[in-house]
């Protein structure tokens, strides 16, 4: 393992491995309880690639090189990240777009790219020694952890609303988590994860406050920069919530700027809810800080924040970038569930599914060129929340089991709903 510092995001402090855990010592004086997170810490490595490795994107010799992984071979037995970046050749018709991705996210063990945070997190937890370890999620962030931690072995403690989706529960609790379903928000969940694990010393995943969620979740841009390369990318749309998947496909990116294996940077388009949408309301203001969004609500649960932890880190990243944000209503959210899975077989949760909805936005907005090369980060399965789904599909009635009722039922079917096509 390559050695590495803590770099405070605010300061610029350097910090030994040994000489802090979670975020800056000195910044963090000046976090307010239920704030946006202060001294949040970066991780920095002394030595990077400087030309692609031969191993595969996913695998351990690939991620050494890459990411702080532990000396000894700690890492959870789960195969996370690998996933495909997907032509989609349909949607890009549909979009009018020649040069767009779907990078499917989807496919990590637990279902969503809150695998590849857990996967670093619980690997440096075994090698601390630490026995519990702990996180506040909306959902997938818990059932990341539950997996990963069942894989390798350590007890995992969730914090999540009780309002969560029930396939999202069913999965932590059948990967064996502790599972504690908060009356009370995200936000309410998050602060109290942060009091039990003062308490009882339980190691912390909370996103953004342990700095190797934002590092664990760089390797989807290593990924899509070497499915690239030796071409770039121009921009890529992430859903935001906490703003930490966005941060760390910002730290991929400038690593590899810095190791010299990418030349350009991409722009950045951060995907909020129209009613959660505190850090694209800080970005359409040009606000230094967010001002949090009380009574945050929307169809999209994974970015239903009121006050996102990693507010800063996340503007900095898109204005460094030339990037923006936009905001996607409920409507849209779940029309592009279904128009997204029909156009290009990735069946998307929600807040995976708002990177479609944005992209319309983004174009309405000209933030993004038809011909300019686009990938959209689609982070989670629809598996995880039917009910969204079925909002725009109509379950059909019964037919007999005879051809005459097969035929009768096709000719019924008007043109644009036929899921057949010509060429079939």
């Amino acid at each position: 393992m390559s050695h590495f510092k803590f770099r405070c995001t605010e300061c610029g402090a350097l910090y030994e491995e040994a000489e802090v855990q979670l975020v800056c010592p000195a910044c963090a004086r000046g976090q307010e309880p239920g704030g946006v997170l202060r001294g949040v810490l970066e991780v920095v490595m002394d030595e990077l690639p400087t030309a692609w490795p031969a191993a595969l994107p996913a695998s351990p010799e690939f991620l050494r090189a890459f990411l702080p992984l532990p000396k000894t071979d700690f890492l959870p037995p789960l195969a996370v990240g690998g996933t495909p970046l997907l032509p989609a050749p349909q949607l890009r018709r549909a979009m009018g777009m020649k040069n767009l991705w779907v990078k499917d996210d989807t496919r990590n063990p637990s279902g969503s790219t809150k695998d590849r945070a857990s996967l670093l997190v619980v690997a440096k937890a075994l090698e601390y020694g630490r026995e519990t370890i702990a996180a506040a999620s909306t959902g997938n962030a818990a059932t990341a952890l539950a997996a990963v931690a069942a894989a390798g072995g350590i007890r995992a403690i969730v914090f999540v609303p009780a309002a969560a989706p029930e396939a999202k529960l069913v999965q932590m609790q059948s990967y064996g988590a502790v599972v504690l379903p908060v009356d009370g928000t995200y936000d309410q969940a998050f602060e109290l994860c942060l009091d039990a694990c003062r308490k009882f010393g339980w190691y912390n995943r909370n996103t953004a406050l342990n700095p190797f969620t934002i590092e664990g979740k760089k390797t989807v841009a290593l990924e899509i920069a070497a499915a690239l390369a030796p071409d770039g990318v121009d921009a890529v749309l992430v859903p935001t919530g906490d703003g930490v998947i966005l941060s760390g496909v910002a730290k991929g990116f400038a690593d590899l700027r810095r190791c010299g294996l990418l030349r350009g940077r991409p722009r950045l388009i951060a995907v909020q809810p129209e009613n959660a949408a505190a850090i694209v309301n800080a970005l359409r203001s040009g606000a230094e800080t967010i001002t949090p969004v009380p009574g945050a609500a929307s169809v999209a649960d994974s970015l239903t924040v009121e006050t996102p932890r990693n507010a800063l880190g996340c503007l900095r990243a898109i204005r460094s970038s030339g990037g923006a944000g936009v905001t996607v209503s409920d409507a849209s959210i779940v029309g592009a569930i279904a128009e997204l899975a029909r156009l290009s077989g990735v069946f998307a949760e929600p807040a995976g599914a708002a990177a479609l909805a944005g992209l319309r936005v983004a174009l309405e907005e000209k933030l993004v060129g038809r011909d300019e090369r686009v990938v959209l980060l689609v982070t989670g399965t629809g598996l995880k929340d039917i009910p969204a789904a079925s909002r725009t599909v109509e379950r059909p009635a019964p037919i007999p089991p005879n051809l005459d009722a097969v035929a009768e039922r096709l000719e019924n079917l008007s043109a644009g709903q036929r899921t057949c096509r010509k060429y079939w």
